[in-house]
Parts: structure tokens; C-alpha cells; sequence
């Protein structure tokens, strides 16, 4: 056991009323004697999170914390990571980690509600989500205590959770054999899979294992088309209805999943050293990153828009390895909110059996003029023959290093 956390006197643990969670919280009464504090968020996940009130009181629990925070997510987490065109390695859409410091941010306000010095939470030693946890904790409350079970308990199987369970009266509604072989998280911007057939990269996904997607191949034929508008960089409305950030994303969410968008298979390079093949399923996601990319095309700057680029691995990376409250994270998210002040318009938008093409793009505050960029005949704006000093200074340096005989 961990020498670090052993005086504890009242823990909120983020219970999801789960094997895990349900046994770490007898667990945590066992080995520390302290009281814990229950918290379970809906995050848009689709599963019902009432019933965790009930077994938590079964198990002595006083404070119980459900709560619904949506909508929170969706506009102070979900938007602004999209206002980055964020993607991590690629093609990962961050569907687990943005929801993270969220979870963290109530752990600690509760914590500081109710008084307990620790928080404690069911991720492994083995994933990320132990170290987005923890460092969203400490940024945010230094002197926290934090309770990783995994790290210090030797309950090393499912077995051992289930006889642990049986030993202390804990329910357990799933039988054995009855339970997804996949470990699943979901939120409403993604759902994930990973381990069992999983585990091994050559083996193919069963088509089975997919729940929000149809398979591309058996999508409609007919294509949905739809028209997004913007306003500062995020989503207002869908085909001229203004809806809010969590409506906008559910509504994506059922448009996308219907025609085969946002099925993912990788292999990612987790912050803590090994590889880890994981599958996701992000329709409404997958349709917003292409449409704010569309939007942004002829409203940004290109020196803006290619620093954007630039700095988005990295702004990336921060999300994936835990970083949302560090000072860098919160100083690009400054700069990319700053972007995006004229990034308004409407963004049309076809999606057919797993693709998401973009039909058209408009926008008041344009930069695209057709007076110059036109095949036609000049129309004054731009003369053509400006281009030849333009192309000989700008390769000054090269001719100067071939006269030296520098370049092979």
C-alpha cells in the first residue's frame, strides 16, 4: 500500500455505480475507515446513472453527489477543443480525455463542499486517464490528496473483484459471461473500445462491437444534406435552427451515426509509454471538424490559419496527456479564441455512407474575393506580371546559394 495517502478522513470518489467503482468504495472504507463521498456525472454517455444513488446508500454512503453536466461539457470543453481543429497523432478526436478535467474540476468542488481532503477515482495504472485525473486535480487544488486503488490494492483480476464484492454484500446486477468483452467509455461526443479481441492490432473490429454507427455499407443511399452556421468559431444552428452547444452535438451525433460517420480504429501512443490499439465511434464530431475546417477556409488569415496548424499538435498533446488547466494550454486557448472573431457564416454539408463532403461555404466576413482569384480576365486588382519580382526575390537565396555551388 501507498504510504502517501494514509490519513484520510473523507474521500469523493467518481463513482459510476460500476464492478470497479462499487468495489473501490469498499475498499476505500475498509483500508482507510474514512467516509466517502459519491460523485456520478452524466456526460451524455446514454446509460442511466440514477440507479448508482441506490447501491451507493446500500453501501453506507451519506453524500451522494448525481449530476447532469451535459451541457457544461459540450460548450466549455467540447466547442473550444473544436475552435482548434484538434486532432491527436492524426485522427484521435480526444473523446475520453477532454472529458477529464470536467470530472476533475467537480471532484475538487465537491471535495471542497463537503470537506474531505482525497478524491479517488477507478482508472488504472496502466492508462492515461490515472494522470488526467491527477494532474486536473492538483492544478486545481494542490494540497488534494488523491486515492489510485489500482496502483496499491492486489485485486489484479475480475475474479478477485467479484469475490471481493460477494465477500462485502456489494450487487452486482451483470452475471458473469453476460458483460461487453470491450472496456467501453462514453460521453456524448464519443464512445470507445478497447481490449479484448481488440488487444491484438491485426484482429478486425466485429461489426457487432459498433453501437452508435450504421456500417458505411449499409447506409442509406440517399445522402443527408444539412447547413451549419457559425458564429465565432462554433456551431449555433443546423439547417437555420438555433440550437444550443449539447443539442447541436446530439443532433450530429443521430445525423452522423445514421449514415456510417466516425468509426475509428488506431493504434495510439499513450503518455505513459506503451502502444494501445483503441476503436471509436465520433459521428458529430467527425462532421464538425470537417465543417470547421470548411468555414475557417475562407475566413482566416492564411499566416493565422497556418499557425493554427502549427500549434495544434501541441495544443493536442496538452488535452491527450491531461494538461487542460495548465498555463499553455489556457494561454493557446486565448489565442486560438482570438482566431476565431470572424469566423461566421454557414458551412453546407452532404453525408453519404461514412464520408462527410463540404457542398459550399458562405460568409459575410469572407475574405474570399472572386475579383482576384477569377481564371477569367483580370479585373485590375491583381496584375499578373507583379508575380515575376515576386517569384526572383523571393528565390534570391537559393540562386545565390547554387552560384556557390551549395545546392547538388
Amino acid at each position: 500500500m501507498s504510504t502517501e495517502n494514509t490519513a484520510v478522513d473523507k474521500v469523493v470518489l467518481a463513482y459510476s455505480g460500476g464492478l470497479d467503482t462499487s468495489v473501490i468504495l469498499a475498499w476505500l472504507q475498509d483500508t482507510y475507515g474514512c467516509e466517502v463521498v459519491t460523485l456520478t456525472v452524466d456526460i451524455g454517455q446514454g446509460e442511466e446513472v440514477e440507479a448508482a444513488q441506490d447501491k451507493a446508500r446500500q453501501l453506507g454512503v451519506q453524500e451522494i453527489y448525481i449530476e447532469d453536466l451535459t451541457a457544461e461539457f459540450v460548450r466549455d470543453y467540447v466547442y473550444p477543443m473544436f475552435r482548434a481543429n484538434t486532432i491527436y497523432e492524426g485522427e484521435y478526436l480526444l473523446g475520453t480525455a477532454i472529458a477529464r478535467p470536467l470530472i476533475a474540476k467537480r471532484m475538487v468542488e465537491i471535495a471542497d463542499e463537503t470537506g474531505a481532503d482525497s478524491i479517488s477515482h477507478g482508472a488504472t495504472g496502466k492508462g492515461n486517464d490515472q494522470v488526467r485525473f491527477e494532474i486536473g486535480a492538483y492544478a486545481l487544488k494542490p494540497d488534494i490528496k488523491i486515492i489510485a486503488p489500482w496502483r496499491e490494492w492486489q485485486l489484479t483480476s475480475r475474479e478477485m473483484l467479484l469475490e471481493y464484492a460477494e465477500s462485502r454484500g456489494i450487487p452486482i446486477e451483470k452475471k458473469r459471461g453476460t458483460a461487453s468483452p470491450y472496456s467501453m467509455d462514453a460521453n456524448l461526443l464519443h464512445i470507445s473500445y478497447e481490449g479484448g479481441e481488440l488487444e491484438d492490432p491485426w484482429n478486425e473490429p466485429p461489426d457487432s462491437m459498433w453501437r452508435w454507427s450504421t456500417s458505411p455499407d449499409k447506409a442509406p443511399d440517399v445522402p443527408t444534406c444539412l447547413t451549419l452556421g457559425y458564429q465565432k468559431g462554433d456551431i449555433i444552428s443546423i439547417d437555420g435552427q438555433q440550437l444550443e452547444p449539447v443539442e447541436i452535438l446530439s443532433r450530429l451525433n443521430q445525423l452522423g451515426g445514421a449514415n456510417g460517420i466516425g468509426r475509428l480504429d488506431i493504434v495510439e501512443n499513450r503518455y505513459v509509454g506503451m502502444k494501445s490499439r483503441g476503436c471509436y465511434e465520433t459521428p458529430g464530431g467527425t462532421i464538425m471538424l470537417k465543417a470547421h475546417r470548411a468555414i475557417e477556409s475562407i475566413t482566416l488569415d492564411r499566416e493565422v490559419a497556418h499557425l493554427k496548424d502549427e500549434l495544434m499538435p501541441r495544443y493536442a498533446s496538452l488535452i491527450y496527456n491531461g494538461y487542460w488547466w495548465s498555463p499553455e494550454r489556457l494561454l493557446l486557448q486565448e489565442m486560438i479564441d482570438r482566431s476565431q472573431l470572424y469566423v461566421n457564416g454557414e458551412v453546407r454539408l452532404r453525408l453519404y455512407k461514412g464520408n462527410v463532403e463540404v457542398l459550399g461555404r458562405r460568409s459575410d466576413d469572407s475574405l474570399f474575393d472572386e475579383n482576384i482569384a477569377t481564371f477569367e480576365d483580370d479585373r485590375g486588382t491583381y496584375q499578373q506580371q507583379q508575380a515575376s519580382g515576386f517569384i526572383r526575390l523571393n528565390a534570391l537565396r537559393l540562386i545565390t546559394a547554387a552560384q556557390k555551388g551549395r545546392i547538388p
